[in-house]
């Protein structure tokens, strides 16, 4: 009798730890993608993850899993984890595409590059090959691990953005007067330079047109408008616009661009979570795609369908 209890309860065990059950995998990569088309290997049985990263399969719970996608590191993980529910956190490979992904400069460069990228829009006069708008936009989402990376935490998720804001203001501010100060020392022989990878002197008149239409509030208006936005300044240094009034208009206007970029991120995100059950975070690509039509749109319409000024020959 002793053995038949002994055998019932070995068998069990075994049965136990064969049994399969559905579980539900949920692949993202690092920049909160979710990642479709990956295979996920169990036992020699391939499943195929779809569109939304996720895929159902059969597994016992001390089996381990093998994941594999062109472009990505090889990622193995155990159904145990995956069980309570955990994301499969998958590792992509760098590409030239990651640049024009804003969790890219998050990710890797942190607050410290943010700030850099907002100084280098109108103070290195690259702000067109940056994506200064959508990268303040994903900041407002990502707003706790930026002031974790500092260990600036509050605890308070309107402290941490003022804090974040405070950072991206000063960094905007300088940035502007930069440009400010380039434009009234050497700015006029910039109309005679020649168009370089980092440098299109069609933006530099569309500026001029700008703040001749706009004056002064030119500079705040063009805080929203990629392009202008970086010679907007220097064009205000070539006309010798009081320094005072620039610094006003500077100031009002990186406050505005910022702080809007900032808070509509991050109580968007926490919006669309509540309402919807949507996380922004996941679908950043799309965000971006829309900001930058956005931002973008009127400066096309006036190059594509404003009346065109002759610009002087050089």
């Amino acid at each position: 009798m002793k053995q038949v209890f002994i055998f019932l309860f070995f068998s069990a065990c075994m049965f136990g730890a064969s049994a399969q059950d559905s579980i539900r995998v949920n692949l993202l990569n690092q920049y909160k993608q979710q990642v479709a088309d990956a295979t996920i290997d169990v036992n020699n049985v391939k499943y195929t993850s779809g569109k939304d990263g996720s895929v159902s399969i059969l597994a016992a719970g001390n089996d381990s899993i093998t994941i594999t996608k062109e472009g990505y590191s090889v990622q193995r993980a155990s159904v145990n984890e995956i069980r309570q529910g955990k994301e499969v956190l998958m590792n992509k490979e760098f590409s030239w595409t990651d640049l024009l992904t804003p969790m890219f400069y998050i990710l890797y460069g942190g607050i410290w590059l943010l700030l850099i990228i907002i100084f280098a829009e109108t103070g290195l006069f690259i702000g067109f090959f940056f994506p200064g708008d959508s990268l303040l936009f994903v900041a407002g989402i990502l707003s706790t691990p930026l002031v974790d990376s500092i260990s600036l935490n509050t605890g308070n998720d309107f402290f941490n953005l003022l804090i974040i804001s405070g950072m991206c203001i000063i960094a905007g501010v300088l940035g502007n007067t930069v440009g400010y100060m380039t434009g009234r020392k050497v700015g006029p022989a910039m109309f005679n330079w020649k168009d370089r990878l980092l440098f299109k002197k069609k933006y530099l008149y569309q500026a001029k047109d700008f703040y001749e239409k706009h004056g002064g509030g030119a500079i705040v208006f063009a805080r929203f408008l990629p392009f202008i936005r970086t010679f907007a300044p220097i064009v205000a240094g070539i006309v010798n616009m009081d320094k005072k009034k620039f610094s006003f208009y500077n100031i009002i206007g990186c406050i505005a661009w910022v702080t809007s970029m900032l808070f509509i991120g991050h109580y968007l995100n926490a919006f669309t979570k509540q309402q919807f059950g949507l996380d922004l975070e996941k679908h950043l690509e799309i965000i971006v795609i829309g900001i930058v039509l956005v931002t973008t749109a009127p400066v096309f319409i006036k190059l594509f369908f404003g009346k065109k000024k002759t610009q002087p020959s050089t």
